[in-house]
């Protein structure tokens, strides 16, 4: 990267330009100033059409060449007035950072008086105000439905945020947190650990808890294997800990996936999940907290009755 950031490449798209504008006018000069002189005939090209269609080496139009020679002109102008010369900014000191920086400006200072009445109230009066609601939906969709989908329903890995089923919480306060400082679910591979049968015996017993379809002889032989290795997160009874953000596995919500297949490859190969942190995300707006305040808040409703 540090050839693109040095000092020679300014100066070689400087160059660049002028040299082709130069190149332009040069060319055009030197096909356009011979004239005919009086009563001498354009030359006849050698092309012929139709049998009296023909093509005569004349002059190019003044008005052509007048818009050609307004175009180099107008890029002269440009270069100087804005950037378009390597590092130089132009005379006006335009930049498109700050024509969006001067917009958020404009943008924030024209809601705030907005936010300010939402960041009054907590988070449940806020989820239940539609005009709040519309606006934290288009905050998610900017920030979230990338990953949790437009709808929020979530896809593998990504968890369902319309259901009641929260792996570190559902309280206002606490989705607050999640969104503002992100999270980091990790769960360490035990494959090399187990082997392949304990490995089998426990995605069995796992397979159990929630009722599902289940080798019953792995299963008994997996329950002791899961008390050890396994409960310390997930709690002896399999119900998981919010304070962890470790699942729980007695419900019919999977996060990966809920086959015999995909719970041994959860087992064997661990689990790895962050949610980046909103605050990052959000920059250093000055309406940053109010638009967390929103998005929790619009996140809140989406698993509560309206």
């Amino acid at each position: 990267m540090s050839d693109f950031t040095s000092g020679f490449w300014p100066i070689y798209i400087s160059v660049i330009t002028l040299v082709s504008i130069l190149g332009t006018w040069i060319f055009l000069r030197a096909q356009t100033t011979r004239k005919l002189a009086p009563g001498e005939k354009a030359e006849l090209m050698e092309h012929t059409w139709d049998g009296d269609l023909q093509d005569f080496n004349n002059p190019l139009p003044r008005w052509w060449l007048g818009l050609f020679y307004g175009t180099m002109i107008f890029s002269l102008a440009y270069l100087v007035l804005w950037p378009g010369l390597g590092n130089f900014a132009g005379v006006l000191g335009w930049t498109s950072k700050g024509e969006y920086e001067a917009e958020v400006k404009a943008a924030e200072d024209k809601f705030k008086p907005v936010y300010a009445g939402f960041m009054k109230q907590d988070i449940a009066t806020v989820a239940a105000d539609p005009d709040a609601r519309a606006i934290g939906k288009n905050l998610f969709l900017t920030y979230c439905s990338q990953c949790h989908g437009s709808n929020a329903a979530g896809a593998k890995g990504f968890p369902n945020l319309t259901d009641h089923d929260w792996l570190y919480g559902g309280e206002p306060d606490t989705i607050k947190l999640t969104i503002t400082d992100g999270r980091n679910g990790v769960m360490p591979p035990l494959g090399a650990a187990l082997g392949v049968e304990k490995t089998r015996d426990v995605a069995n017993y796992v397979l159990s808890l929630s009722g599902r379809k289940h080798d019953a002889t792995r299963a008994a032989a997996g329950q002791a294997i899961f008390a050890e290795n396994c409960a310390a997160c997930h709690t002896p009874a399999g119900t998981g800990m919010q304070a962890m953000g470790a699942p729980n596995l007695t419900d019919k919500i999977w996060l990966y996936g809920g086959s015999e297949a995909t719970i041994i490859e959860t087992i064997t190969k661990g689990r790895n999940g962050a949610m980046p942190a909103m605050t990052q995300t959000l920059g250093t707006t000055s309406n940053k907290e109010a638009k967390l305040h929103l998005l929790a808040a619009y996140v809140y409703g989406l698993s509560q009755p309206q």
